[in-house]
């Protein structure tokens, strides 16, 4: 199908879903959610072709582990959407209303973005994830996915798509298409006519491409080279705690910890016990001459190092002397995402909270929460690193707008 004629179907479909009931959108979702769950076998045949393709393309493990569904992670998908389904509907909210002094009662009222373009890469989740925010704000959308999870995306799309036709709910709520080209993508991109929002989920490269190529208005979902902090005063035991989780829970996620910066009168202490922590998880640390001086065993870290997302078992370290010191490096390489820090001390904690510049900022916590679900949103249609209307983790807000509703009685201005 040619990418006019899907974002003209688009079109036609985000204009039913504005006028469609919360209640209609709910029982929507819930049929989605029925249906991936009794069309496990069907989805998990699909992905695994395409977990086999990536083995055969010697794709990173923590690559293959974004893109390989199972029994838990599609009862996942389901739930997402039931969680998505019990959410309030904010399409409609009226947001404020006042009287001018002519009598004009000027009001703002929330209403959907109209047609959503995402490009994203190896998540087939995400489509899952994309349908159930879209739906819920009554917005249309057109996914475009990444050759590697296609034949996935094909099969998770295709139940949805039964699904909501089950309802006498449009299909063409969610439209994939399955050109996996970059020509097709750039196409995509330029679809200004049709498309309102375009989110790029995935890499720096396709976030850069997306950006320089658009003419539609982007949300850019950044990489995440997340940091954290071990302050002066850090408990040990919640530091390695920490840090363990945040590194290894799960190698290929935007939240995943990449950089560690360590106070310099901890550093004899802490870093030995930091080393043999990461080392038995088989996590290689890249770090500054100071932490080298303690355990040579340590790699040496370049420039590049300390502004990387590895998305692999790798982690960048540095020492510093003060928190001021620890905030500038952070600012200086981080990546807007998620920055944490562990202290005792409730000075320091209010300091890096004011800041740091990052769209989620923790105290004694992992980086690994800044999530969608984890937030309360039900599921994320991606995390912002922008400073736009959204930021961080965006769920039903960020994908609505706002428009003036006036009543008069007859006014004329002078």
């Amino acid at each position: 199908m040619e990418l006019v004629e899907i974002g003209q179907k688009a079109g036609k479909a985000a204009a039913v879903l504005n006028t469609l009931s919360k209640e209609k959108k709910v029982i929507g979702l819930k049929a989605a959610s029925k249906a991936l769950k009794s069309h496990g076998d069907e989805i998990l045949s699909a992905n695994l072709r395409d977990v086999e393709n990536a083995e055969a393309n010697g794709m990173s493990e923590a690559l293959i582990d974004r893109l390989k569904l199972n029994t838990a992670r599609i009862e996942a998908m389901a739930e997402g959407l039931l969680d998505i389904a019990a959410l309030e509907d904010p399409i409609g909210e009226v947001l404020s209303m006042k009287e001018r002094p002519n009598g004009l009662i000027i009001g703002q009222k929330r209403v959907p973005m109209g047609v959503i373009g995402i490009i994203y890469e190896s998540r087939p989740n995400v489509t899952a994830d994309a349908f159930g925010l879209c739906f819920k704000t009554s917005n249309a959308v057109i996914l475009k996915g990444g050759s590697d999870a296609i034949h996935s995306n094909i099969a998770i799309v295709k139940v949805i798509r039964e699904a909501l036709a089950s309802c006498e709910i449009t299909e063409d709520s969610i439209q994939l298409v399955e050109d996996t080209s970059r020509e097709t993508a750039k196409e995509l991109m330029r679809l200004n006519k049709y498309i309102n929002l375009l989110i790029p989920r995935g890499g720096a490269g396709l976030i850069q491409t997306v950006v320089e190529n658009s003419t539609i208005p982007v949300i850019e979902t950044g990489t995440g080279n997340c940091h954290i902090y071990v302050d002066e005063s850090a408990d040990f035991d919640m530091a390695l705690s920490i840090i363990h989780n945040a590194k290894t829970q799960r190698l290929g996620v935007c939240n995943a910890c990449e950089s560690l910066v360590v106070h310099s009168r901890i550093k004899d202490a802490f870093i030995p016990l930091l080393y043999k922590m990461l080392t038995d998880s088989q996590v290689v640390i890249r770090g500054d001459e100071r932490a080298r001086a303690i355990c040579p065993e340590i790699e040496a870290a370049t420039e590049e190092d300390y502004g990387k997302e590895y998305l692999d078992r790798l982690i960048s370290l540095k020492v510093v002397d003060s928190i001021e010191e620890a905030i500038e490096h952070i600012n200086h390489y981080n990546t807007g995402h998620s920055e944490s820090i562990i202290t005792k001390h409730y000075q320091n904690s209010m300091k890096f909270l004011n800041e740091i510049d990052a769209a989620a900022v923790y105290v004694n916590a992992s980086t690994r929460f800044t999530d969608g679900g984890e937030f309360g949103f039900g599921a994320e249609i991606g995390i912002s690193t922008q400073k736009l209307h959204a930021r961080g983790p965006m769920g039903l807000l960020a994908l609505t707008s706002t428009k003036y509703i006036i009543f008069g009685n007859g006014q004329v201005r002078p």
